[in-house]
């Protein structure tokens, strides 16, 4: 699965964007991926009308919405000729778990910057990290990816050609992926002959928000994007807002666009931030178990727990009617229920 693709897949492809399907691409995912109606969600809640976007099954490695954006990270470090690839997280980091799957799909070494320090059994994600042949380095408490300079100096200095992956995969390249995702989700919602008034989608690293802003806004959605903050709550910490406009400016210059966007481009909810990162509470423990209850549905606990809690609380407060219809973007992370099975049982 070396390839490089630049060629658009005609069943959903971005015909509208013509400066996406130029850019190095490798495909990775099992696209397009469902779009459904949580119908007994909605009916347990008194309504909205719920859709779901489930990104938790794009394919590689059980899944998740990070794999859209490496396959324009990939096939960048592909198309500059690198050999190794370079990223980090957070122990249990799914981008670092999808990084390493997209990696060894593609034929290319995986280093990543793990914080903490070595367990002695590995599960979860981390688990997986290590059957998908990555090569992790701990970093103890540095667990957003502030090392990876040290790690790339050493692999030049070994001979090594590597490309950096920031944090979350989130910058100008990696929010191409969701530039394409909103593409997808115009197609499927015209054939559904279906409007959506607001997409709740978990807010992290700001790649996947930013993207959808910009695809949203090159195929004429109208659909107000709602992020739901997973961190990021600490005083000092610049909001998402600012990041997100910064990234959204970054992939529209990739496409050549004119468009400039500003921090009050992007809507952000931090009044769900709990406990903190990682943190699972009453509100993610409710929201996993009534969407497994109602619909059949695994959410993972870090982040589409929280962000489906928030929705639901949302519903309860009356911020959305029964007249409003609602997709939340499932962003995948299912490897992580099992490292909280006793949060959760």
């Amino acid at each position: 699965m070396r390839q490089i693709q630049n060629q658009a897949c005609p069943e959903w492809a971005p015909e509208r964007i013509t400066g996406l399907n130029a850019l190095p691409r490798v495909r990775l995912n099992f696209l397009p991926t469902p779009l459904a109606e949580m119908k007994r969600l909605s009916e347990r809640l008194g309504g909205p009308r719920i859709f779901i976007k489930r990104d938790d099954l794009t394919g590689p490695a059980l899944g998740g919405n990070k794999t859209r954006k490496l396959e324009f990270l990939l096939g960048e470090a592909l198309h500059q000729g690198s050999d190794t690839v370079v990223t980090g997280g957070a122990l249990q980091s799914n981008h670092c778990r999808q990084t390493a799957a997209a990696a060894a799909a593609a034929g290319l070494e995986c280093h990543l910057a793990l914080g903490g320090e070595a367990p002695d059994h590995p599960t979860g994600n981390l688990l997986l990290d290590d059957l998908l042949g990555a090569r992790v380095h701990w970093c103890g408490r540095y667990n957003q990816g502030e090392l990876i300079p040290d790690i790339d100096a050493g692999l030049r200095a070994s001979g090594r050609r590597p490309y950096l992956i920031p944090y979350g995969g989130s910058n100008g390249v990696g929010a191409l992926g969701f530039v394409a995702a909103m593409t997808e989700v115009r197609e499927q919602l015209e054939r559904l002959n279906l409007k959506i008034d607001c997409l709740v989608t978990p807010s992290s690293s700001g790649g996947t928000q930013a993207g959808m802003a910009v695809g949203a806004d090159l195929n004429g959605l109208e659909t107000k994007v709602l992020g739901v903050a997973i961190d990021r709550g600490e005083p000092g910490w610049p909001p998402y807002e600012t990041e997100m406009a910064v990234i959204a400016n970054q992939a529209a210059a990739r496409l050549g666009l004119e468009r400039k966007y500003t921090a009050d481009h992007f809507r952000v909810r931090y009044d769900y931030l709990g406990g903190g990162y990682g943190v699972v509470g009453p509100l993610e423990k409710e929201a996993i178990r009534l969407a497994a209850s109602c619909e059949g549905v695994l959410l993972d606990p870090v982040y589409s727990g929280r962000a489906m809690g928030a929705l639901i609380d949302l519903i309860r407060r009356r911020e959305f009617s029964r007249a409003d219809t609602v997709l939340f973007w499932h962003t995948g992370g299912l490897p992580a229920l099992f490292q909280y099975s006793r949060e959760l049982a």
